[in-house]
Formats: structure tokens, sequence, C-alpha cells
């Protein structure tokens, strides 16, 4: 065990002011499964394994120690998970303004993109078909970044018949 920041506190040593962090089988389960699995977002599996240290007994120093991050972000996931348990570890709203666009909007003009073409065009342009789904033309440009679209560019190939 050693000095901790040279402030005399032991890393490792559990702290008995703080509240037990106990977990079921099941909870234990669910956060190995989060902490390992490549598929979860980083931040939820590092919460997890915040958790799952705080389990074992170790003190907020020594878990933040350990994993690498702030004494307060330790901390704050170790209370959000004795307050709401496991769902206190998802993200919770950011401040700001909520989207303006719906899924079903965004779906819109996804499936239009790849399924309809205009009536008398070749491919739809971002404004016709931001005027149909009743959205600005720079969303449709973004929803078509997003996804990889690019109506205007043609699937076949033709070789040119021209002799020259």
């Amino acid at each position: 065990m050693t000095a901790a920041g040279g402030r005399g506190v032991l890393v490792g040593v559990s702290d008995n002011r703080l509240t037990p962090l106990v977990l079921s089988q099941a909870e234990r389960s669910t956060l190995e499964n989060w902490a390992k699995r490549r598929s979860t977002a980083q931040g939820l599996a590092m919460r997890a394994r915040i958790v799952l240290e705080c389990a074992e007994g170790r003190s907020i120093l020594a878990v933040a120690a350990r994993l690498g991050v702030a004494r307060n972000t330790v901390s704050r996931w170790r209370s959000r998970f004795l307050a709401r348990r496991l769902d206190g570890l998802s993200d919770e709203p950011r401040p700001g303004v909520p989207r303006s666009i719906s899924d079903a909007q965004v779906e819109q003009v996804v499936v239009r993109t790849l399924e309809e073409v205009p009536e008398g065009s070749t491919h739809w342009s971002k404004r016709e078909l931001a005027k149909q789904v009743g959205i600005s033309p720079t969303s449709v440009q973004r929803i078509w970044k997003a996804f990889g679209l690019q109506p205007w560019r043609s699937e076949d190939f033709k070789i040119s018949t021209d002799p020259l």
C-alpha cells in the first residue's frame, strides 16, 4: 500500500465513512458485461468499471488511481449508482435546444432518397426533397451526409459508344 499524492492517505484501504456498495448477482453480471463488451459505449463501460471497483470495497481515491480518472468522477458515479442503481449509469439528456427533426422525418428522407424518384427528374435535389418532407434543405443535406447518400450519382456504369 502506497501513499496517494503524499497526503498520507493509503491507496487500497476502504473508507469506513462511505455507504457500502453491495451488488446483486444480476447487477454484477450486467456491469461486467458492460465493462467487457466491445459494443458498449466507452463512457458506460468506464462507469461500470468504477462501480465494480467500488463494490470491491476500495476507496474513491484507490478507484480513481486504479482507473486513471478524477476522484469527482468516481464519487459522482458511485453516488448515482447508489441512488438509482443501473439506471443511474445511463447518460442523462444534455442541455441545449432539443432536436427539431423527428426520427420519422429522417427515415422519410432516407426512404424517399433511396426508393423514389421525383416526377420529371432523375434524382432528388435537396430543395425538392426538403419541400416534400417539410424540413430545411440544410437538414436534408446533413441527413444525406450522415447516411452517406449521394442521389446525384448513378449506380450503373456504361461504356461509351463514342468512336473517339
